[in-house]
Formats: C-alpha cells, sequence, structure tokens
C-alpha cells in the first residue's frame, strides 16, 4: 500500500466498521459525570483509562498531588497518557482533550448523562466539549494501527494526554504534564469543531477587586463607609473603560475586539447597614495581539485611579487567572496546511484557520514552544452544539468525519 488513495481508503474502510463500537466508547464517557466545579474527576478518568485498555492500550495514570488540585479549587484530578510508538524516530504528536465539564444546569429535555441519541445527534454534557475527542483522537490511533499491521511504514510517536481541568483555568493538566516532563511532543492538537481549524484563541484575565469600608447603623450612615458607593465608582470606571474596546479589533479572523464582564459581585450585611465589604470579580477576555501583564497593569491603573475618588475606603486587588492568548508559532502552519487539506475533502467544504473569542488548554502547548492548533469532531459552531448549555449536541456524522481527517493527519506526519 503505498498511494495516497490507498491509504485514504483503507482508513476510511476500517473507520466506518468502527462506528457503532465508537458511538458506545464515547457514550460510556459521558454516563460518568465530570462537573467542574466540583471537580471530582478521578472517578471519570479511572473509567477512561479501563476503556482505553480495554482496547488495547496501556494507560499511564498521572494523579495530581491533592494540596496542588485543591489550590485550583478541585477535588481530585488524574491525568492520562497513551503513548504509541510506530517505526524509528519521528515526530511526536500529542492530542489532548479535556475530560471536565460545566454542571448540566436547568432545562434539559433528555437526561444529560444517559447519552440519548436521536435523529443521529448524541445528547449528554460534555458530548462537544469536549469528550467526543476522546473518541475521536482514540479512533484515529486506532486506524494507524490498522495501517501498521497492514504494513504501512509509520515513523512517530502519538500521545493521548486526556486531563482533567480546562474548566478550571488548565493549570494542572497540560500544563503540568509539560512541567513535570512527563511528555515532550513536537506537535499538539486539542480538542476543537470540525469546521474549523483554531489556530489563535483569546487569553483571560480574572481579577478580585476587595472594597472595605466601615459598617454602621442606616439610620446614621455618615458614622460608616459605605463601600458599596466606592465600589460604584469604580464599577463606574471600568464601565468606561470598557466603552473604548470597540475600537480595537483583532486582526485574526473570527476572534473580534476586547471584551469586560464584571460576572460576580457579593458584600453587605443586612438591608439596615451600611456595608462594610464589598467584593467583585472581573473577565477581562484578550485579543491575541495582547499580552496580560499589560492588560493587568492597565486596569489596575483605572481601579486606583477610581479608587482615589473615595479614598475613605480600601481597595485590594487579586489576580485570579491569568491565561495569554494564544497565537501561531513556527510550525503551526504544517499542522494547519495538513488538517486543512484532509478537512476540506472529507467535509465537501473549505475548512481553513481562524480565531475564537475563548480560551483553552492549548495556549499552554504553544506557551512550551510546541506548534499547536484546535480540532476535533463537533458542528460548526459552539452555539449549535449547545456548548456549555442545556442539551448539549453532537452530530455523530461530525464524529465520524473528524476521526478520519485526524487518522489521515497523523498518517502525514509519521510518514513525512
Amino acid at each position: 500500500m503505498t498511494t495516497d488513495t490507498a491509504i485514504q481508503g483503507a482508513v476510511h474502510t476500517f473507520l466506518t466498521a468502527k462506528r457503532e463500537e465508537q458511538v458506545r466508547f464515547l457514550a460510556e464517557l459521558i454516563k460518568v459525570p465530570s462537573d467542574n466545579p466540583p471537580g471530582d474527576c478521578a472517578p471519570h478518568a479511572a473509567r477512561a483509562a479501563e476503556l482505553l485498555e480495554g482496547l488495547g492500550y496501556t494507560v499511564e495514570r498521572h494523579v495530581v498531588p491533592d494540596a496542588l488540585v485543591k489550590a485550583n479549587g478541585m477535588i481530585s484530578a488524574t491525568n492520562l497518557i497513551v503513548r504509541r510508538s510506530f517505526g524509528t524516530g519521528g515526530p511526536t504528536i500529542a492530542l489532548n482533550a479535556h475530560g471536565d465539564v460545566v454542571a448540566p444546569g436547568e432545562g434539559w429535555t433528555v437526561d444529560p448523562y444517559a447519552a440519548t441519541v436521536k435523529d443521529g445527534w448524541m445528547y449528554g454534557r460534555g458530548v462537544a466539549v469536549s469528550k467526543s475527542d476522546f473518541a475521536s483522537y482514540t479512533y484515529a490511533l486506532m486506524a494507524l494501527d490498522e495501517l501498521a499491521r497492514q504494513g504501512v511504514a509509520l515513523n512517530g510517536t502519538v500521545e493521548l494526554h486526556l486531563t482533567y481541568d480546562e474548566e478550571a483555568g488548565g493549570e494542572i493538566g497540560p500544563r503540568w504534564l509539560l512541567e513535570q516532563g512527563l511528555t515532550k511532543p513536537d506537535y499538539a492538537v486539542s480538542a476543537g469543531f470540525s469546521y474549523g481549524i483554531v489556530t489563535a484563541h483569546n487569553g483571560c484575565l480574572h481579577l478580585e477587586v476587595e472594597v472595605r469600608g466601615k459598617s454602621a447603623h442606616a439610620a446614621l450612615p455618615a458614622t460608616g463607609i459605605d463601600a458599596l458607593e466606592a465600589a460604584t465608582v469604580i464599577l463606574s470606571w471600568l464601565y468606561q473603560h470598557r466603552a473604548g474596546y470597540a475600537a480595537t479589533v483583532s486582526a485574526v479572523p473570527g476572534i473580534g475586539s476586547p471584551q469586560l464582564t464584571v460576572g460576580l459581585i457579593s458584600g453587605g450585611i443586612n438591608t439596615n447597614v451600611v456595608p462594610d465589604r464589598i467584593t467583585f470579580r472581573l473577565d477581562r477576555r484578550m485579543i491575541p495581539e495582547e499580552q496580560g501583564a499589560t492588560v493587568e497593569a492597565t486596569l489596575r491603573q483605572v481601579i486606583a485611579a477610581a479608587a482615589a475618588e473615595r479614598p475613605e475606603a480600601t481597595v485590594a486587588v487579586r489576580r485570579i487567572l491569568l491565561a495569554e492568548p494564544l497565537k501561531p508559532i513556527a510550525g503551526t502552519d504544517r499542522l494547519t496546511d495538513t488538517i486543512s487539506r484532509h478537512a476540506t475533502r472529507i467535509l465537501g467544504e473549505p475548512v481553513a484557520a481562524k480565531g475564537v473569542p475563548i480560551y483553552t488548554d492549548a495556549r499552554h502547548y504553544a506557551a512550551a514552544g510546541v506548534p499547536t492548533v484546535l480540532y476535533g469532531a463537533g458542528p460548526h459552531t459552539i452555539e449549535e452544539a449547545n456548548a456549555h448549555r442545556a442539551d448539549e449536541r453532537l452530530p455523530l456524522s461530525d464524529l465520524y468525519k473528524a476521526t478520519e481527517v485526524m487518522a489521515l493527519t497523523l498518517v502525514d506526519l509519521l510518514m513525512a
């Protein structure tokens, strides 16, 4: 077997025969809850490892130390690595998907953990983001095993990185694996959607602002220091600052402008008491052209200037999260071109590189100097998938197609 057409045919034939098995594999992953928060994800890792071992793979279980898990707001996390080497030499390619998911929330019309299939779509929490890519990447690797059995010469290593903290920031998933020296890939592909290859995405900064005043009886408010009044001044300044973001638009298609949202606020003692403490958290989305340190410094300056209008109150700012944007680096174009060629043929429409206004674990690979893109199973958009919403869903046809695209991409990279 030496021609591209013959290899494409062999991969298609093998994966077509495995479709029902692949769907059952994915369904088993959906049936084990892995909501984060609360982030008790070790049971899901145990089930995923069991399923992978049932397919004949050796699974490394890398338990994240409890103190580190708790410092990241979780209960348990075990990262999984499967390594499969072919021939001699060649690149190491990591395929990363995360098994932790957001909580189901309200509004579901089906059991979020039942993996219900209706009209060619599977429904369930995590089916699109991103347990589907446990299945697409695993069965793509199985297709390579089949080619090797048929005598196709492949050289290199494929690693499955199945991690469990993307919804909590990604610090103890891929980043931890890389920092511990447990992996050193030449390329990485992270979970995504079939109809676009993501080469850039937003970064994210979370800050917590604490405003402290002095409580007093509501009948004598002048004897206290109103923390809410001071916080309102700061919020006003932040919203005014945010209004200027629209003038800055990323050059990366699909990204848009920077964003700022105050998503959480708490404080006060009772209705009849001047509030002595107000805390709020803000989310600042950074476009790829921005750097986290500069963005944070600017926001701290805005908050300090606003606080100066109410000097009787004290203000403290604490960083909760800083996730730098994903940007293409040397070698990214090779991944993009290879995936694009196969995806365009198999999906029957142009599949090109783009950016997305979210942030993902992929940034950790790029930060370590590993060329990285996002690509995996899913419909055209996160909205169509109901990602992070009720009735999250995945077209099974897209699962099959994305798996075939990934298999052929791996073949190209291991035959070069």
